[in-house]
């Protein structure tokens, strides 16, 4: 663990933090576009009642509305990025809350645009389309709100919604600062026999050590902690699938997950090939499950002998340079060009690498449109953090390639296809650190780490996206989601995705309590379907080359300018077929038992 007590962020060498000043250099410029924002909100109102005139009015209105957000999401992310620093900062706060504050009034008094835009007749606004230049851009947008016609509601009602999401979001803000603020998991004597704070930062490395003490006591805490404010939390999570379910029905839409589902014009079949595939594989995670028992060498598997790997990791420490100069090297096959952007970026400030008090814990990549793809890590020298480090650059890269490319108004991607980005990274990086290994040892620690990181995104999340259709088929159908309810929902899974090789635990079933994902409904899946997209595609690069790879640049240049699906039929893959998940499960089993050969 190293240092044991958290440094405060001034104690912290500005080399090691993210160049945040190159968005505002300081708190007055950003107020500067904070009261432009409001300007433009007034001015904007101005095409109310006018908005199909004419095809040149109509342009003229939505690069206005891209201007407006434009300004107004830096804004947001500046304050979120200095939230995220220091959560215990109370003018942080402040800043965050005026921010949220106003993009709720500003959703409001925008929330005309698109019922009026709508209330024209559709073969207007084709005729626009056809006649008028400004508009090319914005035909993407235009056939996609057509479609979701049937959805959107009369000028009032969505002016009465975006004025309500501020009380909509409630439930995730009170997770948050329960589960950031709040929540304390007490000390442990680690496996040096020194006394260590159980953080969120802290706590995998903790369930990865090979005493199994400490994973125990460790586990333990965390769950104790949960335990005791699990009727909160239940009563916050049931209350945000609420939300879900009702926004849903306001909305005609035939379930809470077609609403989710919706936005990207996503297939349900998607979700449901998920499901059904990963279930026919689960003899193989179980075969995984029981030979984790036996190498461990233990009469009972407990839930907090899933983490430590199997083979003991050869003592390596991977300072943050060496991190760096690795995944240049593992992302070779991506071409030159991909690999000096990314240098470039690490110089300039992107990242802020470690952790400190108050800091938001894990990692994330983020940034407005005119911002670096901005990362933030909790670096701690670990193999572990390399793989993040990867991971995330591949959500900036993404960034990166399609801001270039794509004007704001596909300048964002659906987290389907971003997860994409992200995981062809750490595939990539996996294949490089497997090829050049020599030790027999580590070779066998990176196979199991693998085999890891598809039981954690592949099964793992498909079991979460599993979870969550319970939760919201079970509210749909008049149940009411109390804590007994989610708890034991959540262990009969858990038995069912890990097998009979796992002994009793009666601290799993509060695990829903903890994951803070489930408060964006059906979110989590995409996760999974990532995975197993980005393992086709990280296959392919490896295997055809450039013509593969320039598939996929092409691929991370698009933004949001068609649906995820579509898009990654750019990069090869066709999602909505079994195809890609089956592919990756396929994956998954031959290095179970390339594992299994080398034991």
């Amino acid at each position: 663990m190293g240092n044991r007590k958290l440094k405060n962020r001034n104690d912290i060498d500005q080399k090691y933090k993210w160049n945040i000043e190159a968005m505002y250099p300081d708190e007055a410029a950003w107020q500067k576009d904070i009261e432009r924002v409001l300007a433009m909100t007034e001015e904007f109102s101005a095409f109310q009642g006018h908005l199909t005139e004419s095809a040149a009015r109509l342009a003229e209105a939505f690069r206005f509305r891209d201007a407006l957000w434009q300004v107004l999401e830096k804004a947001y992310v500046y304050a979120r990025m200095k939230l995220d620093e220091d959560n215990r900062v109370s003018a942080q706060q402040a800043m965050h809350d005026k921010v949220n504050a106003i993009i709720a009034q500003v959703s409001a008094s925008t929330s005309f645009f698109t019922p009026e835009l709508l209330s024209a007749p559709e073969d207007l606004l084709r005729q626009y389309m056809d006649t008028e230049d400004g508009l090319q851009q914005y035909r993407f947008v235009i056939e996609d709100l057509l479609r979701e016609k049937q959805h959107i509601l009369s000028k009032e009602e969505e002016n009465l919604l975006a004025q309500m999401s501020e009380v909509t979001d409630a439930t995730n803000t009170i997770f948050t600062m329960l589960n950031n603020a709040d929540i304390k998991f007490g000390f442990i004597t680690d496996e040096d026999g020194e006394k260590t704070e159980v953080t969120h930062g802290s706590y995998i490395s903790l369930m990865e050590s090979h005493n199994r003490q400490v994973r125990k006591d460790a586990y333990t805490h965390v769950y104790e902690a949960y335990k005791g404010l699990v009727n909160t939390i239940a009563a916050t999570y049931s209350y945000n699938v609420k939300t879900d379910v009702v926004s849903a029905r306001i909305r005609h839409f035939s379930s809470s997950r077609a609403a989710a589902l919706s936005g990207g014009n996503i297939p349900e079949e998607v979700y449901d090939n998920l499901i059904s595939v990963v279930h026919e594989y689960l003899p193989v995670l179980h075969r995984y499950t029981a030979l984790r028992k036996k190498l461990l060498g233990i009469d009972e598997l407990k839930m907090y002998d899933i983490y430590v790997p199997l083979v003991e990791l050869p003592k390596r420490v991977v300072p943050f340079d060496e991190a760096v100069s690795i995944m240049k090297e593992a992302l070779a096959p991506m071409g030159e060009e991909y690999v000096s952007r990314l240098s470039a970026g690490v110089e300039a400030g992107w990242i802020d690498i470690y952790e400190n008090e108050g800091k938001t814990s894990g990692a994330y990549s983020f940034g407005s449109y005119d911002s670096f793809p901005y990362i933030l890590l909790n670096y701690t020298d670990t193999l572990q953090d390399v793989f993040t480090l990867v991971h995330e650059m591949g959500h900036s890269m993404h960034s990166s390639y399609t801001r270039q490319y794509q004007p704001f108004t596909y300048g964002d991607h659906s987290i389907f296809t971003a997860e994409v980005a992200s995981t062809v990274n750490e595939a990539l990086l996996m294949h490089h650190l497997l090829s050049k290994e020599n030790d027999p040892q580590m070779k066998k620690y990176l196979l199991n780490m693998y085999i890891e990181e598809f039981r954690t995104t592949l099964f793992r999340q498909t079991m979460f996206a599993e979870f969550e259709q319970l939760a919201h088929k079970f509210t749909e159908d008049g149940g009411s989601l109390t804590a007994q309810w989610l708890c034991e929902e959540y262990d009969k899974l858990n038995r069912a995705y890990f097998g009979s090789a796992l002994g009793s635990d009666e601290y799993i079933r509060y695990e829903w309590a903890r994951i803070p994902h489930f408060y964006r409904g059906f979110y989590v899946y995409q996760y999974a379907t990532g995975y197993s997209a980005a393992t086709a595609i990280s296959k392919k690069i490896l295997e055809e080359g450039d013509q593969a790879r320039d598939a996929y640049l092409e691929f991370l240049k698009t933004g949001s300018s068609n649906y995820p699906v579509e898009l990654l039929k750019i990069a090869g893959v066709d999602m909505g077929s079994k195809e890609p998940v089956v592919l990756a499960m396929e994956t998954f089993k031959d290095l179970v038992e390339e594992f299994e050969r080398m034991l």
